[in-house]
């Protein structure tokens, strides 16, 4: 039985599909369907069910998967220690960043890991929030910056960078520009330009809504700040963001406090429980860099 075996097994699991996990450790499907067939000679059992499209795994696939997983974690852990012992750091990283959301001091909390580490590869992936709490869980990212409503995520380590309300932003001719904040209750019916599901702030203003029993129209969504700011400039419906946003387009919108939203949006990093110690050194980079 081989780590690379164990390996290969886990990523079959994890993406239940021998194409996609032969893209994931880089290496051709057959050799993927060869190594795990082994293992299943070795083990003298089936650990998937390919009768379908779908590697489902199957019952002797889902004991064998804990034990994989924590051989091929003590088998990291074992070259990061003699790497700690040595004071070297190597391997990889991979970093995700909410869509939309160009944070200067993640690059900045980045470049100062890089600098002390240019043996550890850094890999950085933007997608919406929601897919990367998945991706944590699935162990294809190590750390990520995502949008959150409330509360971190379950089963995972966080470290809250900003907690803020929420703004409306409208054009000064707009009705409401005169106003000194917008209810929740006002956007009923309103066209609202917003984020897409699966974002920390569009959460923030889902729940909102819901709790208020309030239906707004939203006309337009966008992951960009800059692109929701310009849509509502031209008149297309009121924007919602976040207070330090809002604050990047005061000269060509009015931002109101959006009153009635009963949790903050939230900014943070999550990770993973790990005993990589490249990425402990990078959360401590970070926590420099944002100053928390």
């Amino acid at each position: 039985m081989e780590l690379r075996q164990l390996e290969y097994f886990v990523a079959v699991a994890e993406e239940a599909n021998f194409t996609r996990a032969a893209e994931r450790v880089r290496i051709s499907q057959s050799g993927v369907s060869a190594q795990v067939r082994q293992l299943e000679r070795e083990l003298g059992c089936e650990l998937f069910d390919r009768s379908s499209r779908v590697a489902r795994l199957t019952s002797a696939g889902r004991a064998a998967l804990g034990p994989a997983r924590a051989a091929l974690e003590a088998a990291a852990g074992l070259g990061h220690a003699v790497d700690e012992v040595g004071g070297l750091l190597r391997g990889e990283l991979s970093i995700g960043m909410v869509i939309g959301c160009t944070i200067t001091p993640l690059f900045v909390g980045l470049e100062k890991f890089h600098r002390r580490h240019p043996g550890v590869a850094l890999s950085l992936h933007e997608d919406n929030s929601d897919r990367m709490v998945d991706d944590l869980h699935a162990g294809k990212l190590d750390i990520a910056l995502i949008g959150a409503y409330g509360s971190a995520p379950a089963g995972l380590d966080s470290m809250t960078i900003v907690s803020e309300a929420l703004c409306v932003l409208v054009p000064p001719g707009h009705e409401w520009a005169a106003r000194k904040s917008v209810r929740v209750a006002d956007l009923d019916g309103s066209a609202v330009i917003c984020m897409p599901q699966g974002t920390g702030i569009r959460a923030t203003l889902d729940d909102a809504c819901a709790g208020a029993r309030v239906s707004p129209v939203i006309a337009l969504q966008a992951t960009s700040a800059d692109a929701i700011a310009d849509l509502a400039s031209r008149g297309l419906g009121a924007a919602v963001l976040s207070e330090s946003m809002s604050a990047d387009f005061a000269e060509r919108l009015v931002a109101l406090p959006l009153d009635g939203v009963p949790e903050p949006a939230l900014l943070l990093l999550v990770w993973s429980s790990s005993s990589n110690p490249a990425l402990r050194v990078l959360i401590s980079c970070l926590t420099d860099a944002f100053g928390v």
